[in-house]
C-alpha cells in the first residue's frame, strides 16, 4: 500500500478566510461566534452563529458560475483552490490523475430554497436550467474538479457532522490503494437559512449565552449544545513517491481512518461501541499502539451527552493513557461547520504537527466531573506531537476518525 502525505490546506471559517489566518486565531483562542446577520433572526428562541465574515468569491470563480453556485459550493472551491495552490501544484491543461473527495452534510439548500420560492411565485417557466445542477450535495467536488482541470477519481462523501472526517479518509484510502497520484478533500457547508436554523431550533440543540463569544463550551459543566455554523476546509494527499518527485512540501502523513455506526439513533449520541469502534478501526489502519497518539482534536460539540459520551470512549480506546492526551474542542472557538468541520480539523491536526503547539478548548471556564480529560483549556500549548487524531460524529450514528503522523522518511 502506496503511503499518502499532506502537501497542500485550505480553510475558509468563522475565524479566517485562508488556512494561515484561521489558525493563527485559533492559537489566540479568538471567537468567530455572533449575533446573525445571514437572516433575519429576531424572532428565534436562539440568535448565534458562526458566520464567515467578510467572504468574496469574486475574481476567483468565474462571474457566471459564481451567480450559479450555493454558497456551500463557494466557499469549498475557494478553500480547494488554497490548498492546490498551497501544494505547489498549478493548473496545467487537464490533469488524469488527480481526483476529488469532497463531502457536505446539507449541499446546496439555498439553491434549491430560491428556485422553490421562484416556482411558487413566479412560475414553471422561471425555474433555472442551471437549478439542479447545483443544488446537489456533489456540487462542490464538481466545481472544484472544473475549476482545477481534475479529471481523477470524484466523489461527494454524506456523513452529516462526519463528512469532513470521512472524505479525507476515503481520499487517503483510494490514493493508498493506487487509484491516484493526489486528492483534493474536505468538505463545506453554509447552512444558515432559516429553516434549518429553525430546525435545530426545534431540536433544542443550540448553545444559549448572553455572550455569544462564550455560547460555545465544549466539556464545561455549564454547557448547553452546539453553536451552528459555515465554513470550508480543504487538504491536497498525495502519494509520497508523487510528492518526492516533485519535492514538495509535507506538513505530515496521513496514516489511519476508521469509521463506524451508532445503530442506535437518528439524532441521539450513543453511549456505546460507535465512538470507540471507529478510534480503534483508524488505530488499527495506522498499526500503532494507542499510547503512540499525543493529541485527540474531539468532535467536542459542547452538548451535554456527546462530550460526556466521548470522553467516555476514550478513556476506553485509551486506557490509562488517556491520562497523558491532550484533547481540544477547536470548536469551542469556530462553532459547529456540520460537513465542513471534520475537514478543518484534519488541517487544525496537520499544523499542529508542523508546529508543535495545540490550538486550546475556550470557554472551559468550570470543570464537569465527568468530563476529566486534559482539554488544553484557555491557552494555546506547545507539545511534542508526533500523532494527532481527530473526531467527527454525526447525525444518523456516522462516527469517523482520521490519524496523521509527523512525516518521517522510513517508518
Amino acid at each position: 500500500m502506496k503511503r499518502v502525505v499532506v502537501t497542500g490546506l485550505g480553510a475558509v471559517t468563522p475565524v479566517g478566510l485562508d488556512a494561515p489566518s484561521t489558525w493563527a486565531a485559533m492559537l489566540e483562542g479568538q471567537s468567530g461566534v455572533g449575533k446573525i446577520t445571514l437572516f433575519d433572526a429576531s424572532e428565534y428562541p436562539v440568535q448565534i452563529a458562526g458566520e464567515v465574515k467578510g467572504f468574496d468569491a469574486t475574481g476567483r470563480v468565474e462571474p457566471k458560475e459564481l451567480r450559479r453556485m450555493d454558497r456551500y459550493a463557494q466557499l469549498g472551491v475557494i478553500a480547494a483552490q488554497e490548498a492546490f495552490m498551497d501544494a505547489g501544484l498549478a493548473k496545467n491543461g487537464l490533469l488524469d490523475e488527480i481526483g476529488v473527495v469532497f463531502g457536505s452534510a446539507a449541499g446546496g439548500l439555498s439553491v434549491l430554497l430560491e428556485q422553490q420560492r421562484i416556482l411558487q411565485e413566479r412560475g414553471l417557466k422561471r425555474v433555472s436550467p442551471t437549478f439542479i445542477q447545483n443544488m446537489l450535495t456533489d456540487t462542490a467536488s464538481g466545481h472544484i474538479a472544473i475549476a482545477l482541470g481534475l479529471r481523477g477519481p470524484n466523489m461527494a462523501v454524506v456523513s452529516a457532522c462526519a463528512t469532513g472526517s470521512g472524505a479525507v479518509g476515503e481520499a487517503f484510502e483510494t490514493i493508498r490503494r493506487g487509484d491516484a497520484d493526489a486528492i483534493v478533500t474536505g468538505g463545506a457547508e453554509a447552512c444558515l437559512i432559516p429553516v434549518v436554523y429553525a430546525g435545530f431550533c426545534a431540536m433544542r440543540a443550540l448553545a444559549q449565552h448572553a455572550d455569544p463569544a462564550q455560547a460555545s463550551r465544549p466539556f464545561d459543566r455549564d454547557r448547553n449544545g452546539f453553536v451552528i455554523s459555515e465554513g470550508a476546509g480543504a487538504l491536497l494527499l498525495e502519494d509520497l513517491e508523487h510528492a518526492r518527485r516533485r519535492q514538495a512540501r509535507i506538513y505530515a502523513e496521513v496514516i489511519g481512518y476508521g469509521s463506524s455506526n451508532d445503530a442506535f439513533d437518528m439524532a441521539a449520541p450513543a453511549e456505546g461501541e460507535g465512538a470507540v469502534l471507529t478510534m480503534r478501526r483508524a488505530l488499527r489502519k495506522a498499526e500503532i499502539e494507542p499510547e503512540r497518539v499525543d493529541y485527540i482534536n474531539a468532535h467536542g460539540t459542547g452538548t451535554p451527552m456527546n462530550d460526556k459520551f466521548e470522553t467516555d470512549a476514550i478513556h476506553r480506546v485509551f486506557g490509562k493513557h488517556a491520562e497523558k492526551l491532550a484533547v481540544s474542542s477547536t470548536k469551542s472557538m469556530t462553532g459547529h461547520m456540520m460537513g465542513a468541520s471534520g475537514a478543518v480539523e484534519a488541517v487544525v491536526c496537520a499544523l499542529t504537527i508542523r508546529d508543535q503547539v495545540i490550538a486550546p478548548t475556550i470557554n472551559l471556564q468550570t470543570p464537569d466531573p465527568e468530563c476529566d480529560l486534559d482539554y488544553v483549556p484557555g491557552e494555546a500549548r506547545h507539545a511534542d506531537v508526533g500523532v494527532a487524531l481527530s473526531n467527527s460524529f454525526g447525525l444518523g450514528g456516522h462516527n469517523a476518525s482520521v490519524i496523521l503522523a509527523r512525516y518521517q522518511e522510513t517508518v
